[in-house]
């Protein structure tokens, strides 16, 4: 199954691979929603779905609240704006009418016909991708339908992964796929550096303790070293951002997981034993 977005890093291509790694559990948590891949491709009973991104939770809500409205007015813009004149018509409107009630459309409409698919804001918060210049971009209706009726079991989440991770609960297995280590980070404001790539192993290695983690980045040697105590599994993927049109390049990944090193009862659970914990490690 493809997904409704076009995404850097849709985990579509290694799911054989990173399918071995998840462990089985009563949700799935995931921190970096992306286009949802992983969440489609498997079979927990409940999933937790957050990102940063507040676009990105808008569509996935929009279309759980009204899958045929959704598809109504989507179909409209695909028909209607594929130009490029109407591309950056609609990239304006996104930009400047942050309470559009199309505001989940346009965001569908701009990543569909966007070069590349590429999701990038500059510093004011703004979409500055440029046109894709495609003929005819694919309208992901039987894609759309399919989420909406898996996401019957998914709550979605506007938040940071630190507060993401605070939700957890007995059962949980934690999936994190985060913009990668020395590659392109822009996909919201905020960015994602260094930093933000050591405070985010921090917190992992430290929910670890009682939930199964596993999180996927780039092979280089620093993520090595911040997941030190992780297992780590290698594989190679193709990457397209980024590149001229029609070429691709291999990247190098790594999925990194640990399971808990200590074991709580179900009563500990019931008691909130596990929610304190988690709270006072994720800050």
């Amino acid at each position: 199954m493809n997904t409704i977005l076009k995404w850097a890093g849709n985990k579509s291509a290694v799911m054989l691979e990173l399918a071995k790694h998840l462990p089985h559990g009563s949700r799935l948590v995931e921190p970096f929603a992306g286009s949802c891949a992983v969440m489609m491709a498997t079979d927990y009973p409940e999933y937790l779905i957050a990102d940063v991104n507040p676009d990105l939770i808008n569509l996935y809500q929009k279309i759980v609240a009204n899958p045929y409205q959704f598809l109504d007015r989507a179909h409209y813009l695909f028909n209607t704006c594929n130009s490029e004149h109407g591309y950056y018509d609609s990239r304006d409107t996104f930009n400047h009418d942050k309470d559009s009630e199309w505001r989940a459309e346009l965001f569908l409409f701009l990543n569909r016909h966007g070069y590349r698919g590429l999701c990038r804001y500059n510093q004011k918060g703004q979409f500055n991708v440029p046109y894709g210049n495609y003929k005819k971009p694919y309208f992901p209706e039987r894609e759309i339908l399919a989420f909406a009726e898996k996401a019957k079991r998914a709550t979605f989440l506007c938040a940071g992964y630190q507060d993401t991770l605070k939700q957890l609960k007995a059962g949980d297995v934690v999936y994190c796929d985060p913009p990668y280590d020395d590659t392109f980070a822009g996909y919201h404001a905020s960015g994602f550096n260094k930093t933000v790539q050591q405070r985010l192993a921090s917190n992992l290695i430290a929910v670890s303790s009682q939930f199964p983690v596993i999180a996927s980045n780039s092979d280089t040697p620093y993520i090595r070293e911040i997941y030190q105590g992780f297992d780590v599994r290698g594989l190679i993927t193709k990457r397209s951002i980024g590149v001229s049109a029609g070429e691709s390049k291999q990247a190098n990944e790594l999925i990194l997981s640990k399971r808990p090193s200590i074991s709580f009862s179900a009563r500990d659970y019931a008691n909130g034993l596990d929610r304190s914990i988690v709270s006072r490690v994720v800050q």
